[in-house]
């Protein structure tokens, strides 16, 4: 049997809890690249968020909540990698020289 929320089929575990529970959990646990204004703003919205979760459903506020102690998870690296670069020692006395590597 499949789960469907909202005509939508998750695929992972945190797309079932946010289309369970109605809430995206970026908003509460931010991002690791945030910009401190950008993280100003969005526990702004977060905490107006809360105010109206804890009327209407305390238990997913209270979940929501604990969202907002954990640490952000790191985003993946840019996969452009800055090229390796390399100096050659002088051996026995020869001319030193130096090349780039990519």
């Amino acid at each position: 049997m499949k789960n469907i929320v909202a005509g939508r089929e998750p695929v992972t575990a945190t797309e079932f809890i946010e289309l369970a529970l109605g809430i995206d959990l970026e908003l509460f646990t931010g991002t690791a690249t945030e910009s401190p204004m950008d993280r100003a703003a969005r526990l702004d919205v977060a905490h107006e968020v809360l105010a109206e979760l804890r009327e209407s459903d305390p238990e997913t506020a209270a979940y929501a909540e604990s969202l907002m102690r954990t640490l952000p998870l790191k985003q993946p690296r840019p996969s452009g990698r800055r090229p390796r670069r390399t100096v050659r020692r002088p051996v026995n006395g020869s001319p030193a020289r130096t090349a780039v590597a990519a």
